[in-house]
C-alpha cells in the first residue's frame, strides 16, 4: 500500500513522519507485510515493495570514536566503517550496540529511520542516493517505508553525502 503525502498526516504516524510533516518535506509512505521471520530487513523491505534493492537504504548507527553517527546505504551493499569513520574525521569505527541503538533513536532495530530519531546525531548518506529521483528508507517501523527524494533525506537529516559503501 502507498499513500502519497505532500506534508499531510499520511501513512502510520512515526517520529520520522512527524518529523518530514512539520517540515513540510514532501514523501511517500509505503506499508508492507512484516515478516517475523525475516532477518535481513532491508531486503525483505525491497522484496516485498518490488523494488532493486540499490533504492532501498538501510539505516545503521556507528560508535565513531565515542560519538554516535548514523550511515545510511544501499541494503545491497555494507556499510564501509573506515570511510564513514573518515567522512566525519574520526580515527576508527564500528556498530554501536543494539540497546544504546534503540535507546538513542527511539526505533526498533530493523525499524531504525534516519529520520526522526530521539538524539540528533551527525548523519552520513552514500553518495549513490543522489543517482535517483527518489530513495526509501525506514519510517520507523518494520513493515513500512518512505519514499523521498534524497537531496530532501539530505535536507530532513541535517546530513549530507558521502561514498561509504562497499560491495
Amino acid at each position: 500500500m502507498s499513500t502519497k503525502n505532500a506534508g499531510g498526516a499520511r501513512g502510520p504516524a512515526t517520529p520520522a513522519t512527524v518529523a518530514l510533516t512539520a517540515a513540510g518535506i514532501p514523501f511517500t509512505a509505503h506499508t508492507y507485510e512484516h515478516h517475523d521471520t525475516a532477518t535481513n530487513f532491508g531486503a525483505e523491505a525491497a522484496a516485498e515493495l518490488g523494488l532493486s534493492e540499490e533504492r532501498v537504504f538501510k539505516t545503521l548507527v556507528v560508535d565513531t570514536d565515542g560519538t554516535l553517527v548514523v550511515g545510511v546505504v544501499p541494503v545491497s551493499g555494507r556499510l564501509d566503517l573506515k570511510a564513514l569513520a573518515a567522512a566525519v574525521g574520526a580515527k576508527k569505527a564500528s556498530l554501536a550496540d543494539p540497546a544504546l541503538v534503540e535507546r538513542r533513536t527511539g526505533y526498533v532495530v530493523g525499524g531504525i529511520s534516519p529520520l526522526g530519531q530521539k538524539t540528533t546525531a551527525t548523519t552520513v548518506i552514500d553518495a549513490s542516493a543522489a543517482s535517483f529521483d527518489s530513495v526509501f528508507v525506514s519510517g520507523g517501523r518494520r513493515g513500512f517505508d518512505i519514499e523521498i527524494a534524497p537531496d530532501d533525506l539530505v535536507r530532513a537529516t541535517g546530513g549530507r553525502y558521502a561514498a561509504i559503501r562497499r560491495d
